[in-house]
């Protein structure tokens, strides 16, 4: 099997190129490749696929196996590797990307290489599942969140209104993954969730550290940043029809909530190797 690793902002996956190759059971496969000891290393598997109404489709495997609706770092490695590898005309640079969460439109920005370097995502129209902001118990924490759907579930907590996690983004990362589970794996998210902490430096920055289901920390998430920005700007937080730069452990994200909701992502997208796999 070829495949190539992906990053942006150092959210990496492996894609592979299912207009030309064909996964039997990817839910394994996404479980062996992802070790970072064992296998290539990777947050999940992505493949890209075929579609009638777009110009591929996007389907996506946690590292733990389980399916995923939507990626926002991982849809814009997508772009880049239909228009790099030539799976669209050269003159094209608007894509339509299908995913189990919608369709989505990329506007692309080529490099001095004649290559993407950077790729705008309209993320679609965000939404508030939860109280603004609402309660809840996390193993022995009384916190506050507020819940946003971007395509796919997260759990947002402002760091000024949880005092007690005040010192998280400074939490060694054994710690933060011995925490992590419990926001993820909570009763008030039957699915599980994203949870994205959050330390505001401006009304128009930001910094964040997630913890994604099915993956654990990250180095980056498109789809937190996102549901982030746009958790800060329903709150008065964070300002709107403007950019809002997310810095992640990985790189920054420009996020911009528009006047209707809508939510634009724009970030890097980096091809790392390509190989192959044994079957």
């Amino acid at each position: 099997m070829k495949f190539t690793k992906m990053q942006g902002c150092g959210n990496d996956y492996i894609y592979v190129n299912c207009f030309n190759e064909k996964i039997e059971s990817p839910e394994e496969l996404a479980i062996k490749i992802s070790d970072r000891h064992f296998g290539i290393g990777s947050d999940g598997l992505i493949l890209i696929l075929p579609c009638e109404n777009a110009d591929a489709f996007m389907q996506l495997y946690n590292a733990d196996g389980s399916p995923g609706t939507m990626c926002g770092n991982g849809i814009r490695c997508v772009a880049k590797y239909v228009y790099d590898h030539g799976l669209v005309p050269a003159d094209k640079k608007t894509l339509r990307i299908n995913t189990p969460a919608g369709l989505y439109e990329l506007e692309l920005t080529l490099g001095d290489n004649g290559k993407v370097s950077h790729v705008c995502v309209d993320m679609g129209i965000g939404s508030v599942t939860s109280e603004i902001p609402e309660n809840i118990h996390v193993h022995d924490m009384d916190l506050k969140f507020i819940g946003i759907d971007v395509g796919n579930n997260h759990a947002v907590y402002f760091l000024d209104e949880n005092l007690i996690l005040n010192g998280i983004h400074s939490w060694p990362d054994s710690k933060f993954a011995s925490e992590g589970v419990y926001f993820e794996t909570h009763e008030r998210f039957p699915n599980r969730t994203n949870s994205e902490f959050i330390k505001i430096i401006s009304r128009r920055e930001i910094n964040m550290r997630v913890y994604e289901r099915g993956s654990g920390e990250t180095f980056a998430c498109g789809t937190g940043a996102t549901a982030s920005v746009f958790a800060g700007v329903v709150s008065g937080r964070l300002e709107r029809n403007q950019n809002v730069t997310v810095h992640l452990r990985g790189g920054d994200l420009k996020i911009r909530v528009d006047d209707n909701n809508r939510c634009f992502m724009t970030g890097p997208a980096v091809e790392v190797f390509s190989g192959d796999y044994p079957d």
